[in-house]
């Protein structure tokens, strides 16, 4: 469901640092957006203009990853993470239709891991000003973001922290891979409960 030796860690970190960051560079429209419990997670936040009733099938986009500076994840590890997180999210979406390409039917999908353990100020004032009211300083967040696929706006972000598994991010560290697969089941059945109780389907 979603798509990390050294050029190939760049590119998947700087995917995500991009995909957080977008601060100076583009104008957002102001949205508001009402807090909400749905699906149990830890935060909701749903816009007040969201209209979930048009949406029938959902457009999932490569998770994003974003480490502190410093800490770096081999290819092998990054592959094997994200699969993890892949294989956990199809299995909970079954019953839901996926699409390729976007559509006026089709909501865009995108789920990101915020490691902020260890952070430093630069590190959180690098991320975009919405992200930084959710992923603070020292936390671990798993956040999903849903979006309208032909216009870009959002409707959605869901975030978590409840898990927080160890990483294999510096010399000498190791990432606990049971503790992995636990978070990705764990948000995957959270994502699901949250979709189940906004989108029809």
């Amino acid at each position: 469901m979603f798509k990390g030796e050294s050029a190939n860690r760049c590119r998947s970190v700087t995917v995500a640092v991009a995909c957080l960051i977008m601060a100076a560079c583009t104008t957002v429209d102001s949205q508001s957006f009402n807090v909400s419990k749905a699906g149990n997670v830890e935060s909701a936040q749903i816009s007040a203009d969201a209209d979930f009733s048009k949406y029938d099938r959902l457009q999932a986009e490569e998770m994003g990853i974003f480490f502190s500076a410093g800490a770096n994840m081999t290819s092998e590890d990054l592959q094997r993470l994200r699969q993890s997180f892949r294989e956990a999210f199809v299995a909970e979406l079954e019953g839901y239709s996926i699409s390729r390409e976007p559509g006026p039917t089709t909501m865009n999908v995108q789920a990101s891991l915020i490691d902020l353990r260890g952070s430093t100020g630069t590190d959180v004032s690098s991320l975009r000003r919405d992200v930084r009211d959710i992923a603070t300083a020292g936390s671990l967040v798993f956040l999903m973001e849903m979006k309208d696929s032909e216009s870009g706006r959002v409707l959605a972000r869901a975030a978590d922290s409840a898990k927080a598994p160890t990483f294999g991010t510096s010399e000498g560290s190791e990432t606990d891979w049971q503790a992995v697969d636990e978070a990705a089941q764990h948000w995957a059945a959270l994502f699901r409960q949250f979709l189940d109780q906004n989108l029809d389907h």
